[in-house]
């Protein structure tokens, strides 16, 4: 199997990376003094939601993967907060914040439900790694 046909054929990851670029646009526009602060921990955080998917795709074992999955989750969550820190210090609008918070949920709802199809993939020691899953049951299924 190629390496085409792994996680960069992932909804979770393909959504997360349209998370990432609307915080950098975001971003720019918080003031200047942030850009070590708010606007660089956002950024960061964002990163790695897209990344951890990545290097959880790329583990041999089912728990290593699943524990990437879940640091992707919790820096989802620190994003979140994160956003809603901005809005709170006046450096979004409310449409930006709604704009933000919807990705989000919907990031949310994709991530939660690809970790729980692929625990119970693994749990069933079914193939321990996403590529194996998805040889097996087809990158559409995910």
């Amino acid at each position: 199997m190629s390496e085409i046909l792994s996680y960069r054929e992932l909804d979770v990851w393909k959504h997360s990376r349209i998370l990432v670029k609307s915080i950098y646009q975001i971003t720019r526009d918080f003031p200047k003094d942030e850009q070590f602060g708010l606007t660089n921990q956002l950024r960061r955080a964002v990163v790695s939601i897209p990344s951890n998917v990545a290097e959880g795709c790329g583990r041999n074992h089912a728990k290593d993967s699943i524990q990437f999955f879940f640091i992707a989750r919790g820096s989802l969550y620190e994003v979140e907060t994160q956003v809603i820190v901005s809005f709170d210090l006046g450096y979004l609008p409310q449409t930006d914040l709604d704009s933000i918070l919807d990705q989000i949920i919907k990031c949310k709802k994709i991530l939660n439900g690809f970790i729980n199809y692929y625990q119970s993939k693994t749990n069933n020691q079914q193939p321990t790694t996403v590529n194996e899953i998805l040889e097996q049951y087809g990158s559409n299924t995910i």
